[in-house]
């Protein structure tokens, strides 16, 4: 095995069940976990809830209503999840994009609480736009206003927001949720489209700014990307669920090194319960990359290194083969 790669634990975690009380380093936190309805928030959520956390939960789909996105997953469900796995779920029904809704649930916060510890901004829900391989004149206009309006405005309006709840003490810590890092993205990905690209790259600049403005409170901001994310949407798209997730390969080969969202939730748990975070101020790091430092898997044992496999096994076309990556 190669000094990069990391070995198989024998065990699997398959589940979420409440950790010992003696072992959750975020009990007495506050976490916000902005677009948690699904996908990698709900597993930032739920793993926040695992070591301790108190975490509200927002988006908005609820089991009343149904967002654009239109799916079935809902905000209660993931408030459900988070206290099974040992916090507390508080679900409230937020449109980011609205800034009185968003100052009502932070005033909510600081009434309940009276601070903020983690703020994580995953707010998207563009997916459904999103066409892959498509010049951005051939995209309706108003789908791609729409999309920078979901990535990127939702983001600056609820740090706008929530920032000065959370650096009223030291330690705070401020997660923006990406699709890949500043390296893996350094060169134009001419696939994912303009729209996207644009979209994803200004999460990555926020998370270098707020670094810069939070830093002087003792306080971290960073961005961190999960890599193949195994979202419910996706397992739809491959025809398979978590359980047989493996049977994807047979659609798209590189899906071998695909991860769950648990895995990118465990990457926000550990930054949120490391004393040393202020390391990764400003820094834009993946699930994978942190797996190697912290410790943590995903929840089949293994430690899915996928961008590093994206660069140098899926993009020159190599023969799948997640040897040395997971």
């Amino acid at each position: 095995m190669s000094e990069q790669q990391t070995e198989r634990t024998d065990t699997q975690d398959t589940g979420h069940a409440a950790a010992p009380a003696g072992d959750r380093p975020l009990a007495g936190r506050i976490a916000l976990v902005a677009g948690a309805t699904r996908g990698g928030g709900r597993g930032i959520a739920v793993e926040l809830g695992a070591a301790g956390a108190t975490v509200y939960v927002t988006g908005r789909t609820t089991r009343e209503r149904r967002s654009e996105v239109n799916r079935p997953e809902t905000i209660e469900e993931t408030a459900e999840l988070v206290t099974a796995a040992g916090g507390e779920g508080i679900a409230v029904a937020v449109d980011h994009l609205d800034p009185a809704q968003v100052e009502r649930l932070v005033a909510r916060i600081d009434a309940d609480h009276g601070r903020l510890d983690v703020l994580v901004n995953d707010v998207w829900g563009g997916d459904h736009m999103t066409r892959f391989r498509t010049k951005m004149w051939d995209l309706p206009l108003e789908d791609g206003l729409r999309m920078l309006r979901l990535g990127i405005d939702t983001h600056a309006i609820t740090s706008h927001r929530a920032l000065p709840l959370l650096i009223r003490n030291p330690g705070g810590l401020v997660i923006e949720m990406t699709d890949g890092t500043a390296e893996t993205n350094a060169a134009y990905r001419w696939e994912v489209g303009f729209f996207y690209d644009l979209a994803k790259m200004a999460a990555i600049r926020m998370g270098l700014a707020l670094a810069h403005e939070v830093e002087p409170y003792g306080c971290t901001a960073l961005t961190l990307s999960p890599g193949w994310l195994r979202s419910e949407a996706m397992l739809e798209n491959f025809g398979v669920t978590e359980e047989n997730w493996q049977e994807g390969t047979r659609v798209e080969e590189h899906f071998a090194i695909s991860e769950s969202p648990a895995f990118v939730g465990r990457a926000a748990a550990a930054l949120a319960a490391d004393p040393d975070r202020a390391r990764w101020n400003g820094r834009s790091v993946s699930s994978g990359e942190l797996a190697k430092v912290y410790g943590f898997t995903d929840t089949d044992g293994s430690r899915p290194d996928a961008w590093r496999y994206v660069t140098e096994v899926q993009w020159p076309g190599k023969p799948a083969d997640v040897t040395g990556y997971r």
